[in-house]
């Protein structure tokens, strides 16, 4: 069917194809979110839909400027905000209605990495001390010696060696070494899908390839899900499978990640397309001054 929005033809909401084993993985129906009462009041989400099913494990990015509504998104998906109306749906079930063992297996399959990767840790503590939390709070082992092989099977996978990491002080690495331990972190429960909101904004450029390589590696190699939220349509274009545009807390055009960037349809997207620095030195980059 066409989508309801300004863009590509899909026949779901995100233009899968509906999962064969029962209800999606994870979906988000009609979701409002309104900030401030009367006169005050801000919609930053307006009847926002989104299905993310199982299989096949895929990077779908919800792109948008600052203030358009991707991070309150990722919020009422996270459950660290409640909706107005709409709902968030783990496997056909509402994830504002589970009870303890519920929510434990939901936050077990949907994980998060954060924006910032100075302010996740508490400076007081070792970093090993995130993975043991980690570890007791999901029960993913019986013994010492089987969550010291879980952890150093996750930091492998991002690169990094619990012999010169895990002593350490958060302060003592570098914010590329935080982030990539927030993965790890994330990897370590064995998620289907991660949350990543602009997990690469504050890191510089060889860091940002390494972290968004480490991302379809975990797609490809480990069928592990991404809703990738950020505003910079140049990562989205690198690893992005699919993608959405937020513009003032609606989904305005979205389909294949490159289809929509090489042809936008909606103006926004345009615009937004329009914003990306070009890679050579002899072509002007556009600005008002």
């Amino acid at each position: 069917m066409a989508d309801q929005t300004t863009g590509q033809t899909t026949g779901q909401p995100n233009g899968q194809t509906p999962g064969p084993d029962g209800p999606p993985l994870l979906e988000v129906r009609s979701a409002v979110k309104v900030y401030g009462k009367g006169e005050e009041q801000t919609k930053a989400l307006d009847n926002v839909s989104l299905t993310l099913h199982e299989t096949p494990a895929g990077i779908t990015t919800v792109a948008g400027e600052s203030g358009s509504g991707k991070t309150t998104l990722s919020d009422a998906i996270l459950g660290f905000t409640t909706l107005t109306s709409g709902r968030v749906l783990h496997r056909g079930r509402d994830v504002s209605t589970l009870d303890k063992e519920g929510f434990l297996a939901y936050r077990r399959e949907v994980q998060a990495i954060f924006q910032d990767p100075f302010g996740v840790y508490n400076p007081f503590y070792r970093v090993r001390h995130v993975f043991d939390l980690a570890v007791r709070h999901f029960r993913l082992a019986t013994s010492k010696a089987q969550a010291r092989d879980l952890v150093e099977d996750a930091l492998r996978v991002v690169g990094m060696r619990g012999a010169e990491v895990l002593d350490k002080h958060p302060h003592q690495l570098s914010g590329g070494q935080r982030q990539r331990l927030m993965m790890a972190r994330a990897y370590l429960i064995q998620p289907r899908l991660i949350v990543a909101d602009e997990p690469v904004s504050m890191v510089d450029a060889s860091l940002r390839a390494l972290i968004l390589d480490i991302m379809l590696r975990l797609r490809d190699e480990r069928g592990i899900s991404f809703l990738y939220i950020t505003h910079d349509l140049s990562t989205a274009y690198q690893v992005g499978d699919e993608i959405c545009i937020l513009y003032r807390g609606s989904i305005v055009e979205r389909g294949d990640t490159r289809e929509v960037i090489d042809n936008p349809r909606h103006e926004y997207s345009r615009l937004l397309v329009s914003s990306i620095p070009v890679p050579d030195p002899d072509t002007a980059w556009a600005s008002d001054g």
